[in-house]
């Protein structure tokens, strides 16, 4: 038997999680996926994996875990989530190594939604169409199509040996001013005013959020004439408006197509946001071209490449990832580099 997690606490909801199920949609089979793909692809860069192994998405609160079989290097990325290993406190953001009974411990968020949990190696579990990502209402993916329950084993399916990186604060991501959209594909079905009032509010994260999608609070959005279409494809980060108003951002766990309009729709850049939004958080939209949308695509991937670039080893397994030792690596004189990528407004 080889090194794998098994799972004593679940939290609140702890779902198999990596970039999606993807050619599926025309059977009715929704995607899903990480809700902050960049979190996860920080985790899996953390320890070495390939950007798109399946990780645990952690939503609210943690899990608490033993090693069994075999040691494990894994890594925490994406909210703040306090980590603990055998009792003592451990940088999130950071890699590190477990011997066989080491128990690691992962609390609420304190800031932020989502947290991801990688694991060396990936995980020697069997894909469902090309996916590990786990989707509940259709109960595929992951472990029998569900969130993780307290014995579930999550067997690694390569070896844990490699360097221990840590990602400094300052090149981690960061959320800032609006979510960019691409009006459409429906906002035809909008007044210029009920366009003008989605672009100009600041619309609050309801408590209706979850993976399949965040209903927004704030102005209502006027309807030209009917708040109906013929159902067509939905998109992650598609804003459907029905009759009340109200704005619903669907999400990586949407259905495959809908019947309300969609004024807009949130680029790929941004998505990592809204996996990141709780409950409360407020926001404001800016729209933006479709050509605009592209370039921010390929900055973001520059971005991901600089932030992996970033990446610092730390000398043993008991070095500490203090302020000091990470001055000494990545900056000079407390000055970050006016050139980096990931230091750029």
């Amino acid at each position: 038997m080889g090194a794998c997690l098994v799972v004593d606490r679940p939290g609140l909801f702890s779902s198999l999680q990596d970039f999606g199920r993807f050619g599926y949609q025309r059977f009715g089979i929704s995607a899903s996926g990480a809700m902050d793909s960049l979190a996860m692809q920080a985790a899996n860069l953390l320890v070495g994996n390939e950007r798109g192994e399946a990780t645990v998405e952690l939503t609210m609160l943690g899990l608490s875990a033993v090693v069994e079989g075999g040691p494990l290097r894994l890594a925490l990325a994406g909210a703040d989530m306090a980590l603990t290993i055998n009792g003592t406190a451990a940088e999130g953001w950071s890699a590190h190594r477990l011997a066989p009974g080491d128990r690691i411990a992962i609390g609420a968020a304190r800031q932020g939604m989502r947290a991801y949990l990688a694991i060396a190696g990936g995980l020697d579990i069997a894909p469902t169409l090309g996916s590990l990502s786990t989707h509940s209402r259709s109960t595929i993916g992951g472990i029998d199509g569900r969130a993780l329950r307290t014995g579930d084993r999550l067997p690694a399916r390569g070896e844990s040996a490699g360097p221990r990186l840590a990602l400094p604060a300052p090149y981690r991501p960061r959320g800032e001013g609006p979510i960019r959209v691409v009006l459409g594909p429906q906002d035809d079905f909008f007044t210029p005013e009920g366009i003008a009032t989605f672009l100009s509010a600041r619309y609050r994260v309801s408590d209706k959020v979850d993976r399949m999608g965040a209903q927004l609070e704030g102005p209502a959005i006027a309807h030209a004439g009917g708040f109906n279409i013929v159902s067509d494809g939905i998109m992650n980060g598609s804003i459907q408006v029905p009759g009340n108003g109200r704005p619903l951002i669907l999400l990586a766990d949407r259905q495959t197509t809908g019947g309300y309009p969609k004024i807009a729709t949130v680029i790929g850049p941004d998505l990592w946001r809204l996996g990141q939004a709780r409950p409360g958080d407020e926001f404001a939209f800016a729209a933006v071209t479709a050509e605009a949308a592209v370039l921010a695509a390929v900055e973001h991937e520059r971005r991901i490449a600089a932030m992996a670039a970033r990446m610092i080893e730390l000398a043993s397994a008991g070095a500490a990832l203090s302020s000091e030792r990470l001055l000494a690596h990545n900056l000079v004189s407390g000055v970050c580099s006016a050139l980096d990528p990931l230091s750029e407004p």
